[in-house]
């Protein structure tokens, strides 16, 4: 390597570290707190429901569960179109709008009366929600390698899952307030948590920097740092072909299928867990903490096989382990919950939490990096987030009121056949992924 050639690619390095450093320590922490209070701000209305919510808007669970399914609905509706619009306007402005929207109408929930306004406020707050989740997914991907990317998304599903933590302990912070000035415990929720949301929205239009803003080097001097395989960007608006391609590529659809098989059953659990401990004796209070621990227990196990799909480079394995746990975890409950004092029973359906997601953000890593472009990836993510939607809008009628006496049993099978057929599938597309890698050697398709 000659002296000018070693120093373009000194520079080509500098400035690989430089964009890692902007992404590390300024993208990635401020999405990831924006989906921490996205997933707050969805799953509050557990805590609620402990403090009365119910009883005192005068709705029954099946009709909570039915403004579940209409939340999740909108998001399904507006994820692709978007998408479309981030690739337009660009990730800081529409991110940041869109955080502002759905915040807004979150807090509003404090003026909830009856059962037209809950419906109405959930469709509404569905549709605002629409698109974060791929769009943060995203510009997550044209700031990494896809080596570099399957650790980021675990982080940044620590926001979606540490959300879905912190969102009890909140919960039993703030219904303590219950009764001061004049508002219950649950609108205290609500409204706090809501401002919190607005000022979040605020900083992620200041603070987040735009992938085009960072000075490149030549396309010569990008090229000579050969540990470097950017995932690449675009501004440009989506073509119908790019989507409708994408939507049809059927090799991919049991990725798809499989996201919506499992993540139902992840639905029921962050509506009704913290109502499931309590009906074992615990108080409202101490109910929303121990909450808590499952949805905690599930930031070491994302961590765990993150790394193992690093590690062994065959992120199909380590999704079917992630499931396979999950699973053995969920027989393990329906088995044993009737057989066990309310602490075996705490113990039980915590262990499902806290294995509930492990294979999540791995999969997605999975399904990224192998797509052949920016636009087949935003479509790609935008498809895998309405998957995993549409599972949590099924799955909100898992749990139903009367299965709910003795410990929703019923339940507990369903989630049992969704997570093996949601294996089943997995196991189906690494085997796709392996004939397409044998039958083509210049099809962009990798098994790792």
């Amino acid at each position: 390597m000659s002296l000018s050639s070693t120093s373009r690619y000194d520079y080509d390095c500098k400035y690989v570290t430089k964009t890692r450093r902007i992404a590390d320590l300024h993208v990635l922490p401020l999405l990831t707190i924006g989906f921490a209070t996205y997933q707050i701000d969805r799953t509050n209305i557990a805590s609620a429901l402990t403090g009365g919510f119910a009883s005192d808007i005068g709705i029954s669970q099946n009709i909570i569960n039915l403004g579940n399914q209409l939340m999740f609905l909108g998001v399904i509706v507006l994820e692709i179109p978007s998408n479309m619009v981030l690739q337009k306007v660009g990730p800081r402005r529409w991110i940041s709008a869109q955080v502002c929207i759905f915040r807004v109408i979150a807090a509003l929930q404090i003026f909830i009366r009856n059962k037209t306004g809950f419906l109405i406020t959930r469709s509404i707050l569905g549709l605002a929600e629409a698109g974060y989740i791929p769009a943060a997914m995203y510009t997550l991907s044209t700031w990494y390698t896809k080596e570099e990317l399957t650790k980021r998304i675990a982080v940044f599903f620590f926001g979606m899952f540490g959300g879905a933590a912190v969102a009890p302990l909140l919960g039993a912070a703030l219904l303590k307030l219950d009764g001061k000035g004049g508002l219950r415990g649950w609108q205290w929720i609500f409204l706090l948590e809501g401002i919190w949301s607005v000022l979040m929205s605020v900083a992620l239009f200041m603070l987040l920097p735009e992938r085009e803003g960072v000075s490149r080097p030549s396309a010569d001097e990008e090229t000579s740092c050969k540990s470097q395989t950017w995932n690449g960007t675009t501004s440009k608006a989506i073509p119908v072909k790019i989507v409708w391609k994408t939507l049809t590529n059927y090799t991919k659809w049991p990725h798809f299928l499989a996201t919506a098989c499992v993540f139902a059953t992840w639905s029921p659990l962050t509506t009704y867990t913290p109502t499931i401990i309590m009906s074992l004796g615990f108080s409202r209070i101490q109910a929303n903490a121990l909450a808590a621990i499952g949805s905690l227990l599930t930031l070491p196990v994302i961590v765990f096989f993150a790394w193992l799909s690093d590690w062994t480079r065959r992120r199909g394995v380590a999704v079917m382990l992630a499931i396979a746990v999950y699973l053995v975890a969920l027989v393990l409950l329906r088995v044993l919950q009737a057989r066990v004092d309310r602490w075996g029973r705490f113990g039980l359906w915590t262990t499902v939490n806290g294995l509930a997601v492990g294979y999540h953000p791995v999969h997605n890593a999975w399904i990224q990096v192998n797509c052949e472009s920016p636009e087949e990836r935003s479509v790609s993510v935008a498809m895998f987030v309405m998957s995993a939607t549409a599972g949590l809008m099924a799955g909100t009628q898992i749990f139903r009121h009367d299965d709910g006496l003795n410990g929703y049993p019923t339940g507990i099978l369903i989630m049992i056949i969704l997570v093996l057929s949601g294996l089943f599938l997995v196991a189906i597309q690494s085997v796709i992924y392996r004939a397409l890698n044998r039958s083509s050697e210049t099809y962009n398709i990798k098994e790792t």
